[in-house]
């Protein structure tokens, strides 16, 4: 469906407003610290919206649209393996609060002072490149989808020239975004991304409703009923034919969330902008309120596209669609473009305009983020360690902008020439683990166990990434393009003639080995290490290491878990009142309303992580019917909407409390030009390797 001028108009508003803001942000952003990381004054209602519409994007739009096209209610059912672990670690502060302790701005900065700066080199160097390789296919996705979704023309006519159309689109966005980014840094990006989150949340719902009037929730259920019976879209347990959306991925992917918590560093600014771990926490525990609207856009929006394609009473727009995607020569891309596709058919004017508003918001937000982190990266942990001085806060304001310029241009480039070959998701996991395969276990080993030593990480990050690169190779270079030719040059092999077509492990498999093999040989070498043990105190900012800024009392192992020994002295019911605050990892900065979060939280996840627990053994023993399942997914939808319609009227009056107090503190705080991310000698807390 073409736009109309409506849609144009509604387009047009919001990018206007996205520069406004971005103009107005740049006179916050007077130091280093203040591009970096925002100066250290994000809340935690601003954090949660603007970091969750970093981590967006549309390219994770349409990669939530392939799988739950492709897997249907069933993805959401094995999804609910990572619903307690991201509970656990939310809830927790894991990595997260002692990160925000060790006041780094970067992760290679915390590298350097927990082990060394040459490590801290090779670790932003792996960090960069896969990031950027990781980030490359994200301007061509976008701008696809966008392609798709608004029927523009694949080809325009330029000057005589015909071009691809793809490439004005990525051209347009990028542009965009950079102009945000270089502005006003991470300020212009946490300002920005609130807002385009707050209009995320209002068009989810306005489209899902929409939606509804055009396709009734009866005819979406016989629309579903039209998958193959092993291909099932309704029940979890007649998947055997699903293509790579399965339960051992959702299990693969549960560890390496664990494993590789908050260790991607594509929105690493929003690491360090809390103003105290604690805000950290908070933003990471109300993130499962924020995320319900958008588990509606996924999940819902290509089921709706399913039931179009398949009833007869909308064979037209299924015609239409399907006469678009014919025009899509690389099935991979055909694929990504079903959905976006076909919501096109499904929304009248004035919605698409919304809905392709929100698609640009999802996009910038993400690309702005991932510009300003990769190009910070590249500075701070690449070339700023290679000096014996620091920069001027003039030269290196201009060398971050350079730099974030320089992930811009390699990203179109990228874009244009690459060829995907897999599923979005599949991509993500093997490009990011030349990073995330040995970068977990650092990270967890440096925070939280004394021992970890410098020849620990140099090992598990080196072999990891090593690992990872063969992958890379195996999967996309030797297998697909030299193993036919070994076919046929050695017929009486009967060992070669039997290996597959395709390379047998997905991305999120190859990602699963190698952090296990990056876990084991951290523990190896760090035991057979000689060095001393760390102090944890010193690197933690703990006892008589407390830094005055996180506006709190000096955090001592007790209060960290939230047990108060005055407690225990004050009386049995007080002390078992602590002991039970301490065991859910409740501390004394908790006030009554956090709790009250915090608990809610709990019962929630827990409600549902029982219901798929008992689900599951019945299912396995007795059985459930469709319409059981049926019945269950209409539950689970209306819940989900009503805290969806919840947290945005919620997030809607704290968020813009936290961004008034943001541009407050900015206004009247004190910059210090030598918090610029450099490490000083004394900071360190062991020997140079």
């Amino acid at each position: 469906m073409t736009l109309h001028w409506i849609d144009w108009t509604i387009i047009g508003t919001l990018l206007a407003l996205l520069l406004g803001i971005a103009f107005l942000s740049k006179s916050l952003t007077r130091s280093v610290a203040d591009f970096l990381a925002g100066n250290r004054c994000a809340g935690r209602y601003l954090l949660t919206m603007a970091d969750g519409m970093a981590g967006l994007g549309a390219i994770s739009i349409a990669a939530n649209f392939e799988q739950f096209y492709e897997a249907g209610f069933a993805a959401a059912w094995w999804g609910q393996i990572l619903a307690p672990i991201g509970l656990v670690l939310a809830l927790s502060g894991f990595v997260i609060y002692r990160y925000r302790e060790t006041r780094a701005m970067t992760m290679a900065q915390f590298f350097e002072v927990r082990y060394s700066r040459r490590f801290r080199i090779f670790a932003g160097i792996l960090a960069f490149l896969s990031g950027i390789l990781n980030y490359g296919i994200f301007p061509a996705v976008t701008a696809r989808f966008i392609i798709y979704f608004c029927d523009l023309p694949e080809q325009i006519e330029v000057l005589g020239w015909t071009l691809p159309t793809l490439a004005p689109v990525m051209l347009f966005l990028l542009s965009l975004a950079l102009t945000l980014t270089l502005l006003g840094g991470q300020i212009a990006i946490i300002i920005t991304d609130f807002l385009q989150g707050q209009f995320v949340q209002i068009v989810i719902l306005i489209t899902f409703f929409v939606m509804l009037s055009q396709i009734s929730w009866s005819d979406l259920i016989t629309g579903l009923q039209m998958a193959p019976e092993q291909a099932s879209r309704i029940n979890p347990f007649k998947q055997g034919e699903t293509k790579g959306f399965n339960i051992a991925f959702f299990i693969i992917v549960a560890g390496l969330n664990i494993y590789g918590f908050k260790a991607w560093q594509g929105s690493q600014g929003y690491n360090a902008a809390p103003k105290s771990p604690h805000e950290a926490k908070m933003a990471n525990i109300l993130g499962m309120f924020r995320g319900q609207a958008l588990f509606l856009l996924s999940m819902l929006v290509p089921l709706f596209v399913f039931a179009m394609l398949h009833l007869p009473e909308f064979s037209v727009q299924a015609a239409a669609v399907n006469e678009t995607l014919a025009s899509i020569d690389n099935p991979q891309i055909r694929e990504q473009m079903r959905v976006p596709t076909g919501v096109g058919q499904l929304l009248p004017a004035g919605v698409m305009g919304l809905f392709a508003a929100m698609i640009i918001a999802a996009a910038v937000s993400t690309d702005d983020t991932y510009l300003h982190s990769w190009g910070s990266i590249f500075v701070q942990d690449v070339i700023m360690p290679f000096r014996n001085r620091p920069l001027s806060r003039r030269a290196h304001l201009c060398l971050l902008r350079v730099a974030i310029f320089g992930v811009a241009v390699f990203a179109f480039v990228f874009s244009l020439v690459f060829p995907l070959s897999e599923y979005i998701f599949m991509y993500f996991q093997i490009t990011g683990a030349i990073y995330l395969g040995g970068a977990g276990a650092v990270i967890i080993g440096g925070l939280y166990w004394k021992r970890g030593s410098v020849e620990g990480a140099w090992a598990a990050m080196s072999i990891g990434s090593v690992l990872a690169v063969t992958g890379i190779a195996m999967r996309n270079i030797i297998w697909p393009h030299f193993l036919p030719d070994w076919k046929l040059d050695f017929p009486n092999s009967q060992w070669l003639q039997a290996l597959p077509e395709t390379f047998p492990l997905n991305g999120v498999e190859m990602s699963g080995i190698v952090a296990l093999v990056a876990v084991f040989n951290y523990i190896l070498f760090s035991l057979l290490s000689r060095r001393p043990p760390v102090n944890m105190d010193k690197l933690l900012h703990r006892r008589q290491y407390a830094v005055e800024d996180f506006n709190r009392q000096p955090v001592t192992d007790e209060t960290e878990y939230g047990f108060c020994e005055a407690s225990a002295e004050a009386g049995p019911t007080l002390a078992k009142r602590a002991l039970f605050w301490k065991r859910i990892g409740v501390n004394r900065d908790f006030s009554k309303g956090d709790k009250a979060i915090y608990v809610f939280n709990i019962g929630f996840s827990a409600f549902f992580f029982f219901a798929f627990v008992i689900g599951s053994v019945i299912a396995v023993t007795v059985g459930i019917s469709d319409a059981g399942w049926i019945q269950w997914w209409a539950f689970t939808v209306i819940v989900t909407l009503i805290l969806g319609v919840g947290s945005t009227i919620w997030f809607l009056i704290g968020g813009f409390k936290d961004l008034f107090d943001l541009i407050k503190t900015l206004r009247g705080a004190l910059r210090d030009d030598e918090d610029d991310g450099s490490v000083q000698r004394e900071e360190h807390l062991q020997e140079k390797d």
